[in-house]
């Protein structure tokens, strides 16, 4: 069978068609830069050069698939109400009514049936929002904090330190590396399923979990402290974060420590992450 895989050159998206082409499946890319996507020619993807933003691109990639993953990228910048991402979802809505595939697979986010309160979240509920009434088959991951996003921290918990943004630091939030994410995209694309889906993908866990994982790669104690709320935004701005980035992200953080942003949601389906953070940090390290 073949698949329409977005963001193929990104974390996501490559889990995604690693998977497929094990498995034996045709692969399709849409990329604006096709030299981006020359490793992935070279396994036999069929790489498109066009933009997600532009309807005829999507349209023209849907042609013939069995089905299709569509995701949105970050928005570093994003201006109030989220606009640049409300755009790229009518793109999708527009391309999907004049090429329905058999099946779709969006990522969304843990928390994004909120209508309020969700910060950089935001997006991944205007995407649901956007493409919750299509008349095929459509699945929605909604995916727990990437593992990735704590890459960094294998050379910054040399100091013996994990800090963080979670609070307090034995609490648990939704969490799931981006290998798994492309893991279960992949089986809601092959699998056998209709109507709509929405996943709760990661499991539960906390900044000590985060902290203990470390000094298990890294061979010496690490232990996890909060940030204190009031240097948040210092500390942000200190690491070079866009200064429109920053109040999404504080939002979707407070969001997470109040419980406001959390799996549990009603009608959904759980499924727990495989990857663990001791694996995944020893991959950091090593690579």
């Amino acid at each position: 069978m073949s698949f329409l895989v977005a963001g193929i050159t990104g974390n996501v998206g490559g889990a995604t068609a690693r998977h497929l082409l094990q498995a034996g499946h045709k692969v399709r890319g849409l990329v604006r830069n096709p030299q981006k996507a020359e490793k992935w020619a070279k396994q036999g993807v069929e790489i498109i050069q066009g933009d997600f933003g532009d309807s005829a691109d999507v349209a023209e990639a849907l042609q013939g698939v069995e089905g299709a993953y569509l995701m949105l990228p970050p928005f570093f910048t994003p201006s109030p109400g989220f606009p640049e991402a409300q755009t790229l979802v009518d793109s999708f809505v527009e391309a999907l009514r004049k090429a329905p595939p058999p099946r779709l697979v969006a990522l969304s986010s843990v928390g994004s049936e909120k209508t309020g309160g969700l910060g950089l979240i935001t997006s991944t509920h205007l995407l649901e929002q956007g493409l919750g009434d299509l008349p095929f088959p459509t699945a929605f991951v909604r995916a727990g904090s990437f593992f990735e996003n704590y890459a960094y921290a294998v050379k910054a918990a040399a100091s013996g330190w994990f800090d963080s943004f979670l609070a307090p630091p034995d609490r648990a939030f939704p969490m799931v590396a981006t290998e798994d994410i492309g893991t279960e995209v992949a089986r809601l694309l092959t699998g056998s399923w209709s109507g709509k889906k929405i996943i709760e993908l990661g499991s539960r866990l906390s900044a000590d979990d985060v902290a203990k994982a470390l000094g298990g790669v890294l061979g010496q104690p690490v232990q996890a402290r909060a940030i204190p709320r009031d240097q948040w935004a210092a500390v942000l701005e200190a690491q070079g974060m866009p200064p429109a980035f920053i109040a999404p992200y504080l939002e979707m953080e407070d969001g997470l420590n109040s419980g406001w942003i959390d799996f549990g949601v009603a009608g959904t389906e759980p499924v727990a992450g495989t990857v663990t953070l001791a694996e995944f940090f020893a991959r950091v390290k090593n690579s």
